[in-house]
This record gives C-alpha cells, structure tokens and sequence, in this order.
C-alpha cells in the first residue's frame, strides 16, 4: 500500500509535464509541415477498475525502481540524451509498459526513441527493423488500451505520412476509420484530415460506397462542429487546420450525383444569390447546384431563381442549348456546346466569354482543375488584355492547398505564390478588374509561408521558386505580412 501511495505521489510530479500536449510541430517525414499529433499523447486518466490489463508499476518485481527508472528514462528524454534514455526505458518497458495503468507514454516514448535512432542510421534495412519495432509497440499499445481510439489513430497517422510502404491505402483507411468509430464525436483531431483525403480518394477508385462514404462525411461534419463548439486553448488551433482542410476537401462529392441533397446545396449557394440577384452567371450556377441536387421544381426558392433567370438572362442564339445543359445540370453537354457555340462565334468577346464558361464548369462542377486552367488560358489567347481568365486561375491556384498538402503549412501555403501572381496579371493586363484581384491578394497574402519557415528551408524572398503538384510554375518567394 506505501507503495502504491508513493508512486501515486510522484506521478503527479512527473505526469505534470509528461503528458502536457505540445502544440503542432514539424515532422522531418516526406510529407512536410504536416499537423502531428501531441508530441506525447495519453488516452484520458482511467478510474481504477479501468486500468490496463498490461503490466503496470505495482506489478515490477520492484516497483520503486521501476518508477525511479521510469524517471530517469524521462529527464533522460528531456534533456535529449538519448542513449541514457534508452538504457532506462528497456528496463520499464519490460517490467511496466502500462506506467501506472492510465497513459500509454511509456509506448509512445520508445516510439520517439526508435524514430531518433531511426533518423541517425544510414543503412536502410537498419531503419527498417526500427520502423519493424516502432509498429509493433503501436500494435501493443493498441491491446493495453483498448478503450480509445487514440493508439489506432496514432498508427494510422504514421503510416499514412511517414511509412506509407509499410501499408497501402485501404489498410490505413480501415484504421483511420477504427479510430473513428471508436471515439464517435471525440475523435481525434490529427486522424480527420487524412482520413478525409483516403475517403475521397478511395471512393474515386470504386473501393469506398456511396452509403459509407455519405456515412463518414456526415459523421466527421460533426465530429468537427462539436469540436469547434466545445475545445479550448490550443486544441482550438488543431480543429482549425481541419476546418480548413476536410470541408474543402468534401467538395468533390458535389460532382457525384446523389451524394449532397437539395438542402445541402441550398445552404452553400443560395446565399450568393442573395448577394448577386442580378448576375445572370451567379442565377445560373445556383440554379444548376439545386438541379443538381434534385430540389422539387415547386421550391419557393427555386421558383425565384426561374423567375429571376427567365427575366434577365434568356440566351438566345448559338449558345441557348449549351446554357440549358448548364441550367440542367448535365455538364459534359454544357461543356460540348459552349465549344460548338465558341467555334461559330464570330465575336471575340463572346468567343471568349463561352470559352471561360468551360473552365468555370471543369472548376466549379467537375473539380478538374488542370482542364479548367486550359481553358481560362484558351479564353486569354482570344481576347488579350482581359483580365477574369487570370482571376480564375488565381482562385484554381489558391484553392489547391487541400490537394498539394495536408491544408496548412508549408506544401499548402506556397501555392499563394502563383495565384497572386495570376491576380497581379490580372489587374496589370486589365484596370477593370484591380478591386476584384486586390481582394484576392489582401485575403490571401495572410497565408504565405511565414519568414521563420522560408529561412529554415535555406530560401531568401525575391528568390526564384517551383511549385509542384498539379501547378508545375515557377514563382517569386514571399513571406506573409
């Protein structure tokens, strides 16, 4: 019982900074500047009859060494000396891998030790049988504490970023969505977001249903409204990462038929009719969302935009059919008419007009965004000097940080970089459209890469920079203001 008692005492010191979650810290993986988890996370304190089943504290045949151990390894740790923390850490892993019963740190901590004896090795099949241990401790975790799904989470989370070998996407998807199940809406938060990209990706490939894929969107849309509504402190600036990478990332459901119901897209787009009730584009592409979306013809709302479209905007002419495939929400037809009507338009600026109507549908409806930068640009060779073509390939350019990163951070920030310069273009060829690229650029300058992370990637501003993905430009570096 003495004990007991003085581990509980000490315990309290030591968990006191043990289990303190750091904030978002770089990982050296091939994936850079990804959101990681807490540098040493820990399921929630257990009541006493819900202690690991794993050996713990009081079960070490001397149970005060294996605390004092157990403190030694983690001032060890605290202090980086990595070779003493390791001498000390193989004693309490084989006589207390559980600690006390309530935290999987003394798991995660000979994870943190394989991953810095990891980075020191250069022979690959060295690193190898460290990422073999590394799994294996997950794996162990996961039995000593099975009650959360942060052990799972955690799993997931190193293989989708940092060895992706070790596992192909639909076993890691499968743990993600373990994870998930398990904590309903206290999911963890370093699991949404590239549990969102294997979702999307994984449905696009035929391997995820519709009634699962529905399942899971619905399910992590609150997951994320409830975290947002109840976290404090730092853990608010977790859940904003997610906000702003899962939820842009889920638009690419709204190019499959049936997935979002008429609510949803009478939610997202009716609002920007209200801002513009006169603009015949806005009027169609509300119009074609709720199509889309299957609202009843007898909508109140949608008999507004009827009544509003056939006011303002009745195309008569080479173009009538294709801006009726638009209003109906068939795009691949929309998008052969405007070609046709484009080839026998005879004036540039319509020509023009019909040709960025293409790039807007391959944007905004089909999610391709490589064809609808083609088409922007076919739209600029028609009619030199103006200036929308570029505004769109700006916006198709700063939307792309869920797609070539993990939404924040450095792969998703330096893509501001070409779409600024894009509105620069654009307001430089054609004064007419200044105020519309200043607004882009104000709004998204704020999200350059900071100085503090050029300056550790070796870069200066005004240098000469590539950015790859789907963007392959090159551009000037800047730091945001």
């Amino acid at each position: 019982m003495k004990t007991t008692v003085r581990i509980a005492l000490l315990l309290v010191v030591v968990l006191s900074w043990v289990c303190t979650p750091k904030t978002t810290e770089k990982t050296t993986s091939t994936v850079e500047t990804v959101e990681t988890p807490p540098e040493t996370p820990a399921e929630p304190p257990k009541e006493e009859a819900n202690l690991s089943p794993c050996p713990k504290f009081d079960d070490a045949p001397n149970p005060d060494l294996a605390l004092e151990n157990y403190v030694l390894y983690r001032d060890f740790m605290r202090t980086r000396e990595w070779l003493q923390a390791w001498d000390y850490w193989q004693k309490v892993y084989a006589e207390a891998p559980a600690a006390d019963g309530r935290r999987n740190t003394v798991f995660f901590d000979g994870i943190r030790l394989h991953e810095y004896f990891m980075s020191q090795e250069s022979d690959s099949l060295e690193r190898e049988k460290h990422i073999d241990a590394i799994l294996a401790l997950y794996d162990e975790m996961i039995q000593c504490y099975p009650e959360g799904g942060m052990a799972v989470g955690l799993k997931a989370f190193d293989l989708y970023y940092k060895y992706p070998h070790r596992a192909d996407k639909e076993e890691i998807y499968q743990l993600f969505k373990q994870s998930i199940d398990t904590d309903s809406l206290e999911a963890q938060d370093f699991v949404i977001n590239p549990f969102a990209s294997l979702l999307v990706e994984l449905f696009g490939e035929g391997k995820v249903s519709m009634e699962e894929a529905q399942h899971y969107v619905r399910l992590i849309n609150r997951v994320l409204e409830h975290a947002l509504a109840n976290c404090e402190g730092e853990a608010c600036q977790r859940w904003s990462i997610v906000e702003e990478y899962t939820p842009v990332r889920f638009e690419y459901f709204e190019t499959v038929k049936g997935f979002y119901d008429c609510e949803y897209y009478k939610e997202k787009y009716l609002p920007e009719y209200r801002e513009n009730p006169e603009n015949c584009d806005v009027i169609r592409e509300v119009y074609s969302r709720m199509k889309f979306g299957d609202c009843p013809l007898e909508d109140p709302q949608f008999q507004e935009l009827i009544r509003q479209g056939n006011e303002l905007c009745v195309e008569k002419g080479p173009a009538e059919l294709a801006y009726e495939c638009l209003k109906n929400a068939d795009y691949d037809c929309a998008i052969t008419e405007f070609e046709k009507a484009a080839a026998k338009e005879e004036d540039r600026d319509k020509k023009a007009h019909y040709t960025l109507l293409i790039a807007k549908i391959y944007h905004a409806h089909l999610r391709q965004f490589s064809k609808a930068r083609q088409y922007a640009l076919k739209a600029a060779e028609i009619k030199p000097n103006w200036g929308e073509p570029y505004l769109l390939i700006g916006r198709l350019y700063a939307s792309s940080g869920p797609l070539c990163g993990p939404g924040r951070g450095w792969d998703s920030q330096i893509v501001t970089w070409p779409a600024i310069d894009m509105w620069e273009k654009a307001k430089r060829l054609d004064p007419s459209v200044a105020a519309e690229a200043n607004k882009w650029i104000a709004r998204y300058s704020k999200f350059m890469p900071s100085i503090e992370d050029i300056f550790q990637r070796g870069l200066k501003e005004g240098e000469r920079f590539f950015v790859p993905c789907w963007i392959q430009e090159w551009t000037t570096i800047r730091a945001a203001r």
